[in-house]
């Protein structure tokens, strides 16, 4: 919400020495984000006056269109002559009043005025646009054209309102009241100690039975609908350049005075208004619920398919707009330039200002991807007592600046509502706070937001209208809290208890990030959102447990309303945009929660914030939300090795995926078993199942390898991209804690050497298995170092694998018979299981 320090300052006598500055410190103090303070017109110096137009002359021979003109300055440029001035915008002609600047000038930017040569002619200043003054969109993209009673002469920059303060403040979803200037003023007052001159606080006349007709059918949906007509407005006139330009400066654009003065109003009280041409609404005006599959132009052009929860404005003929959205094309105000064969625009209006249900606005905005004004304040909480005011407001604007008539019918539906009470012990924002405010303070800044505040020890407090986020007593007490000060409360640390230290489920989190970084992968920590969509580009089938999720009330995003059952879809989406950046080789990794729904869904109790909560307390707690493991994934694509001159380099491959989850198991202490698997996202022959034994029973713990292609192009990864995730925490369940330290034997080492012919399908992590068994306790170490196919020498489907045995003894050093007994057993078991026979 942008706030002009200039309009803040008619509800607020802020000291004339406070800048927009001193404003944002005692507002951030009071929990209002004030991200930005534009200083407008800051570097613009003058001369800069209003002239008019006499003469035009249009230059020929150029490839744009130029004119040369003599513009009347009054007595601005000391010398009373006209001035002239080369300009190729073509929106104004002889007569017209607009903004000069003359040479000496500097607008914004630090563009320096001087006079200058250009088309054949010089050129004494410029003829301004809303662009080059930095006054932002005007809907013309031209020159600004001025009143005609506007004074030849006048200084421009104090008739524009050029020089100001703008606050930008980001609004949080719970404080709609400050989605007005009057909010903003509200909490500028209170900041300050200083009265607020509340502009809602008019004369409103009493509704009756003359006003425009009104039914209500959904009074959940609207409990209040106040309408007022205006009669006899003059179709030209024009929106006033002090409520243009406040518009402006709040970042809405001008566009015909019917519209800007109810936009205004918006801004100013923060109720959303919509002004109906009264020629073209046929009966009485209604306010219902949708039928399904009913059609609706909105101002924006676009035919709109309505659905059943759509809360709907309609006349005789059905839907005339969108509520708290946006209205209909079949009622839009007509500005009399736009018109034709006749038709001079609208002249008679009806204001229609009311309040409705925020959540059936904010799911309808959303249905249709219509976000506005208007939508945005009602599902942040409108004030429903300021609709009459705001009526009244618009209607008494519309009378002044287009010489309109207020009818005498008023027209008011409500619905029967209580104000909203709340109990809560005098002593509570004390315990909540851990600091002594007593009754008195409360009691003050409760009744300084708004509330009326009655008891002695036990307060009850009536919310005021405008704040329908205070809904319990911790609200009540953070009013308390952020008026005394955020910054007066105390800084206690927390004293834990010495010796414990990390757990050693962050000890193992830490120790496996650290090994993946000592690989060569880099951390890329993602969101927890995804859509349901990517379960689809993953593979995955129907049935898979990974596609059960679970789904945010409100999501961030509506294209990712679910919470990740697995850490692939973020990885894998920061793989792509790095890709594509022009970063080609990648290696990255992640550990991170996953969120797995629960059989049984339950509902989470609040909890207490004057004290710990108790153990049971947070037991309840845990025990409705989701399970959530912690796992680890990598993903690869691109060169794993570069090339230069210590060689060629070579690819990443889903070998490098395996080797990630055996690096985590390590650290982990987990003995890890690899073998030839087939699931979800991944190529089904290059892919390998991660398995550990627990409790003597063998349990899937994760995947790697290279996905599918089909997988790749769903999501758009380069080609040969692999992959590794494993639950880590089924890691830890059977790893060893304890460190272990490399042994250093005094007895040296016996490496054999074999070659075993398999068939070609025979996995060589079942060889590696057997050769392990049959070697017995003697073994130390066994590696892979050789796979060779050639069909001339091992004959068809076949495939040769060499191992390199290491044996050693703790107590002895071993002779040539023991070593190569060893070996002889491992290759027979290997034989035995595998059909492996020695090479040659």
């Amino acid at each position: 919400m942008r706030i002009p320090l200039s309009w803040l300052r008619e509800y607020v006598d802020l000291p004339a020495t406070e800048s927009g500055r001193d404003v944002q410190e005692k507002l951030v103090s009071a929990g209002l984000e004030v991200e930005t303070v534009e200083q407008l017109g800051a570097d613009l110096k003058g001369p800069l006056v209003v002239g008019q137009v006499l003469t035009i002359e249009e230059l020929e021979g150029f490839k744009k269109p130029i004119r040369f003109c003599t513009v009347d300055v009054g007595g601005a440029n000391g010398t009373g002559e006209p001035q002239e001035i080369v300009c190729g915008a073509r929106n104004f002609q002889v007569g017209d009043k607009v903004v000069v600047v003359l040479p000496g000038a500097t607008l914004p930017g630090g563009f320096s005025i001087a006079a200058r040569k250009t088309y054949g002619k010089t050129s004494h200043g410029m003829i301004c646009s809303t662009d080059e003054l930095g006054m932002g969109d005007d809907g013309t993209h031209g020159i600004i054209v001025l009143p005609p009673e506007t004074e030849v002469g006048k200084d421009a920059i104090e008739l524009l309102e050029l020089v100001d303060e703008v606050l930008d403040i980001a609004v949080t979803a719970n404080r709609g009241d400050c989605l007005s200037i009057r909010g903003v003023a509200r909490e500028t007052a209170i900041a300050y100690g200083l009265p607020l001159r509340d502009p809602a606080l008019i004369d409103v006349p009493a509704p009756n039975a003359y006003g425009y007709p009104v039914q209500v059918s959904d009074p959940f949906g609207c409990d209040r609908f106040t309408a007022r007509t205006v009669t006899g407005l003059r179709p030209e006139a024009r929106s006033p350049i002090w409520l243009q330009r406040r518009l402006q400066k709040v970042g809405m654009r001008p566009i015909s005075l019917a519209v800007d003065v109810t936009n205004y109003v918006m801004m100013e009280l923060g109720q959303p208004l919509h002004a109906y041409d009264r020629s073209l609404v046929q009966g009485t005006i209604g306010v219902r619920r949708a039928q399904e599959g009913e059609k609706l132009v909105t101002l924006d052009g676009v035919e709109r398919t309505l659905h059943a929860e759509d809360l709907v404005i309609t006349d005789d003929r059905g839907p005339i707009g969108l509520a708290g959205v946006m209205g209909g094309a079949n009622t839009e105000i007509a500005d009399h330039e736009l018109t034709e064969d006749g038709v001079n625009g609208t002249t008679d209006v009806v204001i229609e200002a009311a309040h409705f249900d925020a959540v059936a606005i904010a799911r309808t905005a959303r249905r249709h991807k219509l976000l506005s004004e208007a939508s945005r304040r009602f599902e942040r909480g409108v004030d429903p007592q300021a609709a009459a005011a705001a009526a009244q407001r618009t209607v008494d604007l519309l009378v002044l600046l287009a010489g309109g008539t207020a009818e005498a019918g008023v027209t008011e539906i409500i619905a029967p509502s209580a104000p909203h009470t709340i109990t809560v012990p005098a002593g509570h924002p004390d315990k909540v706070a851990g600091v002594v405010y007593g009754r008195e303070t409360v009691v003050r800044r409760l009744q300084e937001v708004g509330c009326d505040v009655y008891g002695q020890d036990e307060l009850i407090v009536t919310v005021p209208s405008w704040r329908p986020d205070l809904a319990d007593p911790n609200d009540l007490a953070e009013e308390v809290i952020r008026l005394e000060g955020y910054e007066n409360l105390p800084s206690t640390l927390p004293k834990p208890p010495s010796g414990r230290g990390l757990t050693h489920r962050q000890r193992l989190h830490r120790r496996a990030g650290r090994a993946l970084a000592g690989a060569g992968y880099v951390e890329a920590p993602n969101y927890p959102f995804v859509s349901e969509q990517v379960f689809d580009q993953l593979g995955l089938a129907a049935d898979d447990p990974a596609r059960r999720v679970v789904k945010l009330v409100n999501p961030l995003s509506d294209e990712e309303p679910a919470l990740r059952t697995t850490l692939l879809p973020g990885l894998l989406g920061a793989l792509r945009r790095n890709n594509g950046r022009g970063s080609h080789d990648l290696a990255l990794f992640e550990t991170g929660l996953v969120f797995l729904p629960r059989e049984e869904q339950g509902v989470a109790t609040h909890l207490p914030v004057d004290r710990r909560p108790t153990d049971e307390e947070i037991a309840t707690l845990n025990a409705v939300l989701p399970e959530q493991p912690r796992h680890v994934a990598v993903v690869l694509a691109g060169a794993r090795e570069q090339a230069g001159w210590w060689g060629k380099g070579r690819p990443a491959d889903w070998a490098d995926a395996i080797e990630a989850g055996r690096a985590v198991a390590r650290e982990a202490g987990a003995e890890l078993i690899v073998r030839k698997g087939q699931y979800g996202p991944w190529h089904p022959g290059r892919c390998a199942e991660l398995v550990i034994v627990a409790d003597g029973t063998e349990q899937v713990v994760g995947h790697a390898g290279e996905l599918h292609p089909r997988v790749l192009k769903a999501l758009g990864l380069p080609e040969r991209t692999c992959a590794m995730e494993l639950d880590l925490d089924a890691l830890e369940t059977v790893g060893d804690g304890v460190p272990q330290a490399p042994s250093i034997s005094t007895f040296p080492v016996a490496t054999q050497d074999v070659a075993l012919v398999v068939d070609k399908p025979v996995p060589s992590g079942d060889v590696e298995a057997a050769l392990r068994e049959g070697a017995g306790e003697l073994l130390e170490s066994i590696r892979l170092f050789d796979v060779y196919e050639n069909a001339e020498q091992l004959g068809e489907g076949r495939k040769s694998l060499a191992y390199a045995l290491r044996f050693r003894a703790g107590d002895r050093t071993l002779t040539v018979d023991e070593a190569s007994a060893a070996r002889d057993a491992a290759v027979a078991l290997a034989g035995e299981r595998t059909g492996a026979v020695l090479r040659g």
